[in-house]
This record gives C-alpha cells, structure tokens and sequence, in this order.
C-alpha cells in the first residue's frame, strides 16, 4: 500500500480548494427559471428534523440550511414552479446502515420529518415526499418515477445535506443518468443551501468513531460535483 504525507503533499491542492470555492459565483432565481417555470424542478434532500435539530446525527451546522432552504422553496413556487421533491430519511429500524452509523430518522418518528420550516410552507401539501432508506434518493424510492413523470423539467436545482452523502449522490445521479442517456440537462448546487456535519479528530478518537472534517468535505465534495459538470454556485439569490 502506498504511504501518502497528505498534510504535506496535499497543501498546493488545499490552497487550490479554497480559491476555488472563495470564487464561486453567485446567481438568481430569476436568471434560472427564466420565465420558464415548467422547466424546472428543486428537490432538498434530507432537511428533516433528524438532522437538523434532534437525534444521534442532528448537527447544527447542518441545521442552519434549514431556513435559506425554505426560503428558496418559498421564492421557486411564487415564481411558478410546481415540481418540488424532498427525499427523507425514513430507515427501517433492521437497515445495514447502522452499522455504519448510529440509529436514526426511524420510520415513525419526529426525525424522519420535514423541519418546521418546510412544513409551515403554505403549498406543502403539494410537494412530492420521498421516504429513503438509504444515502441514495433513488435507491428504492420514487423519485426516478417521479422524474420521468416531469418531462419538461431539464433543470434541477437541488439542495439539502450532506454534501458529501446524501445530496452528492442525488445531484451525481441526476447529472450521471443525463449523461449515459445524451440528453441536456442542468443540474444546480448552490452552496449556500448544501452543509455536513463536523466531527473533530479529538472527538473522533473518544468515540472511537470515524472523524470528518465538515469544511474539507463540503467543499472537497462540491469541487467533485463541479468537476462532473454539475453547476455548484455559491447561492440562488
């Protein structure tokens, strides 16, 4: 096995990475849909109380997206968008995942539901719900069926934690089942509405766990995405 000094070797992409992200440009609601409303869809991938505010992996840096991802939901339906998902995690209490991490958003339970925020939207009645078992949205959902079903839609912007699990994969599916089919598609990242979870290497060896630096792999992941031709773009004012 090769022995890597990332802290050393690593240091020019780092840089690298940061610039990157620094300069990432900002865009608006209005410039995407741009008057054209049937074209596009947002989906917010687990922005459930299970993550956001109570439970073994509620963090409030992830929790602070709650709000902006609200608000852009808000700003998308009072310009005409009507194709509005939210995948939750909603776990069979026998899933594997668990024994990766600890029990959370069982089937049944306050964690496994929208935060406040969502569910005080006066239409979210009318926005399409995913339960999940896995960090995938397609995986056993809906949501391809969902997709298909919405044929004009060739504009996804898509929102929600983490980064690095659960939004990735759904942003990287959209962007990878346009690509194997040679048709356009834009897929859209903003920044400002995407968080993981932090846990220190300090913490990490008390609990015997896993560390994750929550900067390196929020921006590390969306540099990924950008990379694919997934458009990451620091906010959707």
């Amino acid at each position: 096995m090769t022995t890597y000094t990332l802290a050393n070797t690593s240091r020019p992409f780092l840089e690298y990475l940061d610039a990157w992200y620094a300069a990432l440009p900002p865009r608006t609601l209005e410039e995407i849909i741009a008057g054209a409303p049937e074209h596009v869809a947002v989906i917010s991938i687990d922005v459930i109380n299970g993550f956001c505010s109570e439970g073994a992996l509620a963090s409030a840096r992830v929790g602070r997206i709650a709000q902006p991802v609200a608000e852009l939901f808000a700003r998308a339906y009072a310009l005409g968008v009507r194709a509005l998902a939210l995948t939750q995690d909603t776990h069979d209490p026998a899933t594997p995942e668990f024994q990766a991490y600890p029990p959370h958003c069982l089937r049944g339970t306050p964690e496994s539901e929208a935060v406040d925020a969502l569910k005080a939207l006066p239409f979210y009645d009318e926005v399409a719900i995913f339960p999940k078992n896995s960090i995938n949205s397609h995986l056993g959902t809906g949501l391809g069926a969902w997709v298909a079903a919405h044929p004009l839609v060739n504009t996804f912007i898509v929102v929600g934690d983490c980064s690095d699990l659960c939004t990735y994969q759904a942003a990287m599916q959209l962007r990878l089942e346009a690509n194997a089919g040679n048709f356009a598609r834009r897929v859209i990242v903003p920044a400002a509405a995407v968080d993981t979870f932090d846990t220190p290497v300090s913490v990490a060896r008390d609990l015997g766990i896993y560390a994750h630096d929550g900067d390196l792999h929020h921006v590390l992941f969306l540099h990924h995405m950008a990379s694919n031709g997934i458009e990451v773009v620091a906010d959707l004012k």
